[in-house]
């Protein structure tokens, strides 16, 4: 099956480094994925997490779209209801403008975040519920028409995205006739189910004549199984801490190593990385290739999180090496 393959980047912060040099690696990291033809690069909105340096994803987005050529650049995504949505149009409108054809606005209804923090962000407790995303994604999607007046907003609406982890966003953006994103690397027992929502619920519209989905993935890929396990041990470590409230950067494989972990809590790693794919280049081409049958999905949107940059890009690398035929059709 072929597929376009494109990239989910949290900028991640790791044990001893800093959120700059996150960031650094991610404009390095886009830079290289250009180049080895992935089709999308998508940065994540999370706010008050340690460990997640794409907060302000808007300013990332126009660095990134600055530091490459070819490749899409988007968000996966905004939180809208962390937003004004006109703020948000003016945004992403700016940068529609100045990158045309290469913007996409991928929109979420989640806090990406704490209460507090969603608190923080939004000025108002009474602004905390999502309940009329809906209606947020509508008027967004209004001040890119014709007869608005806002600009840069106005004439310069970017492709938008529903994203989601369950069968909301999935219904929603079916109904709207929306492409679709779905979060399987922290969500997979409900990609399937969300994923049917989306292509029964569907109606063409002006955007789309057929349902278009995306699903993102969690990808460890290294010389050997082996190898890929152990680099993939650190992020998992790092989701428990959040699971217990304790957010952090991404620890170090020595860190992880040392962790006394508990019966319950090998449980829980085991779970978190049954969800993903790891391996070898045939281990994960095997893997990747099953799920992509099973999901039917239009696009993989692959998410390396792995404490070493340079383990990173070998990850991609070889990667690109095993679908290096959809990689090269990606680029024409």
């Amino acid at each position: 099956m072929s597929v376009p393959f494109s990239v989910l980047d949290l900028s991640p912060v790791v044990s001893g480094s800093t959120s700059a040099q996150a960031l650094r690696n991610t404009l390095d990291l886009a830079r290289h994925t250009e180049a080895l033809g992935f089709h999308r690069y998508w940065l994540a909105e999370h706010h008050a997490m340690p460990g997640i340096a794409s907060s302000a994803t808007a300013v990332l987005i126009g660095q990134v779209a600055a530091a490459t050529a070819r490749m899409r650049v988007g968000s996966g995504g905004v939180m809208l209801p962390n937003h004004a949505p006109m703020v948000v149009a003016e945004q992403f409108g700016t940068l529609e403008a100045l990158y045309p054809g290469r913007i996409d606005l991928g929109l979420g209804r989640a806090p990406g975040t704490d209460q507090a923090t969603a608190k923080a962000l939004r000025r108002s407790p009474d602004a905390l519920s999502v309940d009329d995303f809906p209606e947020q994604v509508h008027e967004l999607r209004a001040y890119f028409g014709a007869q608005s007046t806002v600009t840069p907003a106005a004439g310069n609406e970017p492709p938008v995205w529903l994203l989601g982890s369950s069968g909301y966003s999935a219904r929603l953006s079916g109904l709207l006739g929306l492409p679709f994103a779905f979060a399987h690397h922290f969500s997979s027992e409900n990609t399937i189910p969300a994923l049917d929502l989306y292509r029964e619920s569907f109606r063409p519209s002006e955007t789309l004549d057929r349902p278009y989905a995306m699903i993102a993935v969690s990808v460890t890929a290294a010389d050997t199984d082996e190898r890929a396990r152990e680099l993939a041990a650190p992020q998992a470590l790092q989701f428990l801490r959040l699971r217990r409230g304790l957010p952090g950067p991404l620890p170090s494989p020595e860190e992880t190593a040392a962790h006394p972990y508990t019966p319950f809590e090998r449980e829980i790693i085991e779970s978190r990385l049954s969800g993903q794919v790891m391996g070898g280049p045939e281990t994960v081409r095997a893997q990747l290739d099953a799920l992509l049958e099973r999901t039917r999905a239009d696009e993989v949107m692959v998410m390396t999180s792995v404490y070493e940059h340079k383990n990173r890009l070998r990850s991609y690398d070889l990667l690109a090496d095993v679908y290096a035929a959809e990689l090269t059709t990606a680029t024409r």
